[in-house]
């Protein structure tokens, strides 16, 4: 093998593994998301939105009954479901960039046990994302910030088994709202 065909495998191959292993990915900008619950959009609307802006909206119905829920798959799905994702051991943090009304819990869903799609049901690690209604806020959550039901001594969120988020308002008023620019997981 010639020098220069060596050295341009060498290159290639190490670009390849460094792209492969430092490569963070936008759900907003990658997959498609669900929603449940009394709000205004449908999943085409905000999808739609989500391609031609770059940003999710949500916004409740007046006089909504029920908690509202906009959920995303880890791995690429077209069903509200999804396989599991095993992130790394240098996977550190979530990070989402929003601007909400009212205060949103982000579940983490991981992987039923057959590792087919998500557990559904139950408690599940969560974290608070706050109120920030004037002003689009970026926070980087910490994985070990997930824990089971959000509480102190819950159990942690295991991100070798990660399989999708939801972004959930469980006491909705008229008009709440949720706007979702980035939502970045390093892989």
């Amino acid at each position: 093998m010639s020098f220069l065909l060596t050295v341009l495998l060498f290159l290639t191959l190490n670009f390849n593994v460094k792209n492969e292993t430092d490569k963070d990915i936008d759900l907003v900008k990658s997959n498609t998301w669900f929603i449940a619950g009394p709000a205004k959009e449908s999943q085409e609307i905000i999808n739609s939105t989500r391609l031609k802006k770059g940003i999710i909206r949500v916004t409740a119905k007046d006089n909504p009954i029920g908690e509202i829920e906009l959920n995303v798959a880890i791995i690429p799905s077209e069903s509200n479901d999804g396989t599991p994702k095993k992130l790394s051991n240098d996977s550190k943090y979530l990070k989402v960039i929003y601007k909400s009304s009212h205060l949103i819990k982000i579940q983490a869903r991981e992987g039923n046990e057959e590792g087919s799609g998500c557990v559904h049901g139950g408690s599940h690690p969560r974290v608070d994302l706050p109120a920030s209604p004037d002003k689009f806020t970026t926070l980087k959550i910490p994985w070990k910030n997930f824990k089971q039901d959000g509480l102190a001594d819950g159990k942690l969120l295991n991100i070798h088994n990660l399989c999708k988020f939801n972004f959930v308002n469980y006491n909705p008023v008229s008009g709440a709202f949720l706007a979702i620019k980035s939502v970045i997981v390093q892989i």
